[in-house]
């Protein structure tokens, strides 16, 4: 009973946390949804949308929600490792005496903005991607810990070129999700020229603070998930690779390779936080279904013809939703 009631209480200060974001965020929900799954599924979230859509916003909104330190790096071609990891400085004391004494740099924090990521070089990328994946980082032969939780929010703007490096796709594979911000329609930018164009909106107030967070994001690993819901995710997952039996006619004719084993691993835990967010205590097929298109769409690469083609990875997993049984 214990059990349960903690996690209703987890449930409702993550509604809040919802509710608060809204009042500042205009539409987006399925975008808000995705941003507090990736939290409570303690993975990093790679925002893709053109300029303007409040891609920035959206992530400071978040953090505001939160007791954690925040910090926003803008990701420049000139923009160094040490820019981001910190470094050692020299210093002097009373006595006259010099040492090093390093000083942290912005990725020592709670949740962290990386704007426009794509914009920086492989080498500055690099020292961000064992921040994501090892949450620690070295300099100067000395690792430190990072502080949980930690949180990489990148965003990217998916058409211009120019003055941008393709992030790797090691790093891309260790994005938790991949969202699509996608442009307001009629009635919401109404709603956004009403809320910004007048008097000063109040800002988002604290719900949750980061010891609440952290039980949250052990409380969802232990939500049940049915083997054969377990079975499906594989199944699913392995119909991303051409040449498989279970692979489609799209996948066979427009993907090169398909999701890792790591994109398996959070189509299971975005399934889990959802329906434990939903207000379930056990996956449904359901949940999985909900969550493949951000868990699995910057994990599939597409071969030539279907990058000349243009074809939309999206459909290709819905196709395979559709066409992979619940079942063996």
């Amino acid at each position: 009973m214990q059990t349960e009631e903690k996690m209703e209480q987890c449930r409702e200060l993550l509604q809040a946390a919802k509710k608060e974001m809204q009042e500042t965020i205009v539409g987006m929900e399925p975008v808000i949804d995705q941003m507090i799954i990736a939290l409570l599924a303690n993975g990093h979230v790679l925002l893709e949308g053109v300029p303007g859509l409040g891609k920035s916003l959206l992530v400071q909104t978040l953090a505001a929600l939160f007791d954690g330190k925040y910090t926003r790096i803008q990701f420049t071609p000139d923009l160094m490792p040490a820019d981001i990891t910190g470094t050692n400085i020299v210093m002097e004391s009373q006595e006259g005496h010099r040492y090093f004494e390093f000083q942290p740099g912005p990725l020592f924090s709670n949740i962290v903005l990386a704007d426009e990521i794509n914009r920086a070089t492989a080498k500055t990328q690099s020292a961000l991607l064992e921040a994501m994946q090892e949450r620690s980082i070295s300099t100067a032969g000395i690792t430190r810990r990072l502080e949980p939780p930690f949180f990489v929010m990148a965003t990217q703007n998916p058409i211009e070129m120019e003055g941008t490096y393709p992030l790797p796709e090691a790093q891309v594979d260790r994005f938790f999700f991949k969202t699509k911000v996608d442009y307001p329609n009629g009635s919401e930018l109404t709603e956004i020229l009403r809320r910004t164009t007048g008097e000063a909106q109040p800002r988002p107030q604290a719900v949750m603070k980061q010891s609440q967070l952290l039980e949250a994001q052990e409380t969802i690993r232990s939500v049940p998930i049915a083997s054969e819901i377990m079975d499906y995710c594989s199944r699913l997952v392995l119909a991303t690779h051409p040449e498989r039996p279970d692979a489609g006619e799209l996948v066979n004719q427009y993907v090169r390779y398909g999701a890792s084993p790591r994109g398996a691993q959070a189509l299971v835990l975005a399934a889990k936080a959802w329906a434990f967010f939903s207000g379930r205590f056990s996956v449904s097929f359901d949940d999985v279904r909900q969550m493949a298109l951000p868990a699995l769409r910057h994990r599939m690469l597409l071969n030539l013809e279907g990058e000349a083609t243009e074809q939309d990875v999206d459909v290709i997993l819905q196709r395979l939703m559709e066409t992979t049984p619940e079942t063996d």
